[in-house]
C-alpha cells in the first residue's frame, strides 16, 4: 500500500460526513501525524464524525488506529496536524481537558479501578465535585454534600441501564471481562460527554454482551445525543451498526463513506487483502 494514492481533499470528507442524515461535524481531523521514531504510525489522518452519528474505523492490524486514537484524545502528542471538536481545537491539549469538554474514551484493555467498588468506580469519573478540595469539605460541607448525593444518583441510574445495580458495591476486579467493558461505557457516561470513543468494544466479550452493548450504543444516541467513533475487528458489527466507516491503512485514511459503498470500495479490498482478510458479510477479523 506504499505506492497508494492518498485519499480525496478533505473538502470531499466534510461533504459526506452531514450527507447521511445527521449533523454537521462534531469531530474534525485535518492532516494528523505520528512519527515513533523511523515508523510513521499516523500519516496526515484527515476526516469527520458527524455528529450524531455512530463511526467506525477499521483497518488493517498495525494501520495506526489505536495510535490515532491516543493522539485525539491527548495521550500521545501529536507531530503535526488539526484537531476541532466543536470547532475548539484541541490538538496536543491535556486528556483531562479534553474529556472536559465532551470527547472521553475508553480502552481495548479495561481501565476500571480494580481494588475499589463499582459504584465508586463510578462517583469517581463525575465532574464538578466540591469534595475533591479540602477547604470546601469545611467552609462548603452542605454544597459538598448535595453534589455527592447527586452523583450517587446519577450513579446508580446508570447502573441500573447497564444492569450492574446488584453489583454496585463488588470490586471491580471481581467483575467478569464484558461486564468491565459495561462498567467503563457507564463510567464515560458520568463525564456526560457528547463524543464516545471505543476502542474495540467487542473485544474479550461473549455475543449476549456484546449485543447488549451495541444496544446501548443505539439508546444513548437516541435518548442522550451521544456520537461515538470506535475502532472494531468485527465486520458484522461494524457493517451493520454504523453509519459511516472509515478505512485506514499504513497510517493513512484511505476511505471513508457508507459501510456498502467502503465494502466495495478497491483500495479497501486491496489493504485488506494485503492485511489478513478483506471486509466481508461475514464477521471476519482484519
Amino acid at each position: 500500500m506504499a505506492s497508494e494514492a492518498r485519499p480525496a481533499p478533505a473538502a470531499t470528507e466534510r461533504a459526506d460526513a452531514g450527507s447521511n442524515g445527521h449533523g454537521g461535524p462534531i469531530l474534525d481531523v485535518e492532516n494528523v501525524t505520528k512519527r515513533f521514531g523511523g515508523i510513521q504510525a499516523v500519516d496526515g489522518a484527515t476526516f469527520e464524525v458527524a455528529e450524531g452519528s455512530i463511526t467506525a474505523l477499521i483497518g488493517p492490524n498495525g494501520a495506526g488506529k489505536t495510535t490515532l486514537f491516543n493522539v485525539l484524545t491527548g495521550f500521545y502528542p501529536g507531530d503535526r496536524g488539526s484537531v476541532r471538536l466543536q470547532g475548539r481545537q484541541i490538538f496536543r491539549q491535556p486528556p483531562h481537558r479534553i474529556a472536559r469538554l465532551g470527547m472521553v474514551r475508553t480502552f481495548q484493555i479495561t481501565k476500571a479501578l480494580a481494588a475499589m467498588p463499582v459504584i465508586d468506580n463510578m462517583m469517581l469519573a463525575a465532574p464538578n465535585q466540591p469534595g475533591e478540595k479540602l477547604r470546601n469539605v469545611v467552609l462548603r460541607p452542605v454544597a459538598t454534600r448535595r453534589r455527592e448525593r447527586e452523583a450517587r444518583e446519577q450513579a446508580i441510574e446508570l447502573l441500573e441501564m447497564f444492569d450492574l445495580t446488584r453489583l454496585a458495591d463488588s470490586y471491580a476486579g471481581t467483575l467478569s471481562g464484558g461486564q468491565r467493558k459495561l462498567l467503563e461505557l457507564a463510567r464515560a457516561l458520568m463525564t456526560e460527554p457528547r463524543l464516545l470513543m471505543l476502542d474495540e468494544p467487542m473485544a474479550g466479550i461473549n455475543p449476549t454482551l456484546g449485543a447488549r452493548l451495541l444496544e446501548f450504543m443505539q439508546r444513548l444516541r437516541a435518548e442522550r445525543g451521544v456520537t461515538f467513533l470506535f475502532v472494531e475487528h468485527d465486520m458484522e458489527v461494524v457493517m451493520g451498526h454504523s453509519d459511516r466507516v472509515i478505512v485506514m491503512a499504513e497510517g493513512r485514511v484511505i476511505a471513508s463513506g457508507p459501510p456498502g459503498e467502503v465494502r466495495r470500495d478497491q483500495r479497501v479490498i486491496d489493504a485488506y487483502l494485503g492485511g489478513s482478510a478483506p471486509p466481508s458479510e461475514a464477521g471476519s477479523s482484519p
